[in-house]
């Protein structure tokens, strides 16, 4: 059939199916546009039995651009050869170099700015020459994480100015999402099935500040707790300095609230810090850590550092890994600086070679490690509270987290497939040992 004789019905008999790349806040976006696909008349597939596949990109650090072009020019191979009909991009990629794609790639149906996904519908519809208005601005979303949790996006963009950053310049100034509308997209995903909400945000402390002038996290946890069947919220990603006594209170106090503070700390050396336009310095830091750990020891930290910024030296590295050491944060990832162009530090001098970095930042893992393994060793026979995630067929085992551990991320829990668990469920069970990346338990309290 050409694209001439196509129906409206003709579409609605289209399959489609996703790749979703980058962060937690981009796959919010595609979980909205899939939404509005879905609630069209088009279902979802499979890549190996689909018409069309829909990329969402990321561009945030060089390695997301490569991955996204990868994942593209893989799709339109696919195409060539007859296995698929349409290819459509949308994302950061998009965002940052729409004519340079384009030019690169004309292979591909459509780009589609981050501005436009509402109108998703109507451009699948016009790569085959049909033209509708299917324009609802409904923002609902149709989550693709196992029903019983979800991503809950409070805002985008963001107005920090990092140094090193490209956000600003691709996703815009900070723009919370109103208060009603943030409460009324957690309803609707605990009444489809979620039991744990992950609020995210570039920065999810500023909420509130750009539409009502005051910051409003704490009160709109306070209302998220309200919602009958919501077991747990999560919080992600907060920056140091409105990380505030009110909100700690909130997080030690709420019983739904995660015991689990997100923070990106990036470096601890004041000259860095200052050169990558952090606001929190190394005393303010250490304040912070050394607040939680003696008022609120239950709540436990996670963290990113950027190794191999312009200027890091030795010494400055080692103050980091000695940082580190002292603190004894929970959970940590390490990223090699990377060089963006449109950012301050693009300009920087001293820039640490490549091969700096990744020793670097292999010597560092090593050290967290280390620190990781004593913290988690500590937690051997202690009795806790798991979420099921999912049933690992190939290894034979229940894949599950704390309310300390965020899905693929963090440390994980594993239990013996005998125990004849439900995905989706919450168990108290007993830590027998943490081995590699997981903690092994059992039900078996006694």
């Amino acid at each position: 059939m050409t694209n001439e004789e196509m129906t409206i019905e003709d579409l609605k008999n289209k399959k489609i199916a996703y790749i979703s790349l980058g962060c937690d806040k981009n796959r919010v976006d595609l979980e909205e546009m899939m939404h509005s696909i879905e609630d069209f008349g088009i279902q979802m597939a499979n890549i190996e039995d689909t018409d069309i596949v829909l990329i969402n990109t990321c561009a945030f650090i060089l390695p997301a651009r490569r991955e996204a072009i990868d994942n593209i020019v893989e799709m339109v191979e696919l195409k060539k050869r007859g296995k698929l009909e349409k290819v459509i991009v949308t994302g950061c990629l998009n965002q940052r170099y729409l004519e340079e794609l384009k030019n690169y790639l004309p292979e591909v149906d459509a780009f589609i700015p981050i501005k436009e996904n509402e109108r998703i519908v109507e451009v699948i519809a016009d790569t085959y020459n049909l033209e509708i208005n299917n324009k609802k601005n409904q923002h609902k979303q149709k989550a693709m994480t196992p029903k019983h949790y979800a991503y809950l996006k409070i805002s985008d963009g963001c107005n920090n100015g990092c140094s090193y950053c490209t956000i600003p310049r691709i996703r815009g100034r900070y723009r919370s999402v109103p208060f009603e509308d943030v409460i009324k997209r957690a309803k609707e995903l605990v009444s489809d099935g979620a039991k744990e909400l992950i609020i995210v945000a570039q920065d999810v402390t500023r909420y509130g500040i750009d539409l009502y002038k005051k910051y409003r996290l704490v009160e709109l946890l306070k209302e998220l707790s309200k919602i009958k069947n919501l077991k747990w919220i999560r919080l992600h990603y907060l920056y140091p300095e409105l990380v505030t006594d009110e909100l700690l209170e909130e997080i030690n106090s709420n019983d739904k609230i995660c015991k689990y503070l997100d923070i990106p700390l990036q470096h601890i050396d004041d000259s860095i810090l200052k050169s990558m336009n952090r606001r929190a310095g190394e005393s303010e830091v250490r304040e912070l850590i050394q607040k939680i750990r003696t008022k609120y020891p239950n709540i436990c930290i996670r963290s990113a550092f950027i190794i191999g910024y312009p200027h890091e030296t030795r010494l400055k590295f080692n103050k980091l890994i000695n940082f580190l050491k002292e603190s004894k944060l929970e959970e940590v990832g390490f990223f090699p600086y990377s060089r963006e162009e449109g950012t301050k530090a693009f300009y920087l001098k001293h820039q640490v070679p490549e091969f700096i970095k990744r020793k670097r930042v292999k010597k560092i893992e090593q050290v967290q490690s280390e620190i990781a393994n004593e913290i988690n060793k500590a937690q051997i026979g202690k009795i806790v509270e798991i979420l099921v995630d999912e049933f690992d067929s190939e290894n034979g085992y229940y894949v599950a987290r704390t309310q300390k551990q965020s899905p693929n991320v963090d440390f994980n829990v594993i239990i013996d497939c005998n125990e004849n668990l439900t995905i989706g469920e919450f168990y108290q069970v007993k830590i027998l040992d943490f081995e590699g990346y997981s903690f092994i338990a059992t039900t078996k309290l006694n």
